[in-house]
């Protein structure tokens, strides 16, 4: 399996959802998340990173929010979100860096 930072590099755009299972917000994006994947379909990689169970890298991406959403463009950091977002922005976010 390849490592976090080769999937950041390899793939033009990768979306790190940074959540917790514990945290309801979280918990309401998973299923906008999936939406939003079929969708943007083999554009679009989706990293889920679970905060208590990583808090290594949890803590190297400064998270103090959970769901935290950041999009990462050929490894460069494009935006970062905390909080529930809904379906229709994250599609026109991320179609905005296609």
């Amino acid at each position: 399996m390849a490592s976090f930072n080769e999937i950041i590099q390899s793939n033009a755009l990768v979306l790190i959802d940074f959540s917790a299972g514990w945290c309801g917000p979280c918990q309401m994006l998973a299923p906008i998340l999936k939406e939003v994947k079929d969708e943007m379909g083999d554009q679009l990689t989706i990293i889920k990173i679970d905060v208590d169970k990583n808090q290594a890298i949890a803590a190297k991406f400064q998270v103090q929010g959970v769901p935290t959403l950041i999009l990462y463009k050929n490894g460069t950091q494009v935006w970062r979100q905390s909080g529930l977002q809904q379906k229709h922005e994250l599609v026109r976010l991320i179609k905005s860096h296609l």
